[in-house]
């Protein structure tokens, strides 16, 4: 990668800007409280993490719709661990997690930072499987949205990441060709290799798993991104 070359920066949002899991937590926190679930908050997050992950890439294959993956990655988790409850009552919190989550809005550390550091030297961009009126609030109240020229999401493309159609449609409204920008993501398949494939240039975003070995772009601190671009 040619960093002279560069023009245009895409960001994935969550896992990789917006710190999900933690603000995910806070969400739960609050509603486990409102709801009188009892059930350990820790118990259940151990539970809920790697559920929802799988979900997310049913959902991601188009295995899934939305309304599954909101309702049947709860039922799950409460069944798993033997909790009593009622579709009604699934329902119910699933929409009030939705409601929930973008009132909390912890980012990973040095988000605002390096994104004031790149702003003037770059058309910063968005790409998320995310649905768009949830990540336009999660963007909006954590001071994200004025970083950003364009935000592409799945739902109003109508595919997801990997496929190359949200990309080339990104880079088509980012007036950007697929050389002179960069891919900036957690996920491998869906934001790595879903951004190679266009032929743009990726940097895999790695804050909570162990290094090993690869032939890919990666840092684990946003700050790292100084360094390369």
């Amino acid at each position: 990668m040619n960093k002279h070359q560069i023009k245009a920066l895409y960001f994935d949002l969550d896992h990789t800007l917006w710190d999900f899991e933690t603000n995910s937590a806070l969400a739960f926190e609050s509603l486990f409280q409102e709801y009188k679930i009892g059930l350990d908050l820790h118990q259940f997050l151990e539970v809920y993490i790697p559920n929802n992950n799988i979900y997310w890439k049913r959902y991601r294959t188009g295995e899934i719709d939305k309304e599954i993956l909101r309702f049947e990655r709860l039922k799950t988790v409460f069944d798993t661990l033997n909790y009593p409850t009622t579709n009604a009552f699934i329902d119910d919190l699933s929409d009030a997690y939705i409601q929930t989550l973008p009132e909390y809005n912890v980012l990973f550390e040095g988000a605002i930072k390096i994104l004031t550091a790149l702003k003037p030297h770059y058309s910063l961009h968005v790409i998320t499987n995310g649905f768009q009126d949830v990540q336009y609030f999660k963007m909006k109240n954590s001071g994200l949205l004025p970083f950003f020229e364009t935000i592409t999401d799945s739902s109003s493309v109508g595919v997801k990441k990997p496929d190359p159609k949200i990309f080339r449609y990104a880079l088509k409204v980012g007036q950007v060709a697929s050389d002179e920008a960069v891919m900036i993501g957690d996920n491998l398949e869906a934001d790595i290799e879903g951004a190679l494939a266009t032929g743009m240039h990726a940097i895999h975003f790695m804050p909570l798993e162990k290094k090993y070995p690869s032939h890919y772009t990666e840092i684990d601190k946003l700050k790292e991104l100084k360094f390369l671009l």
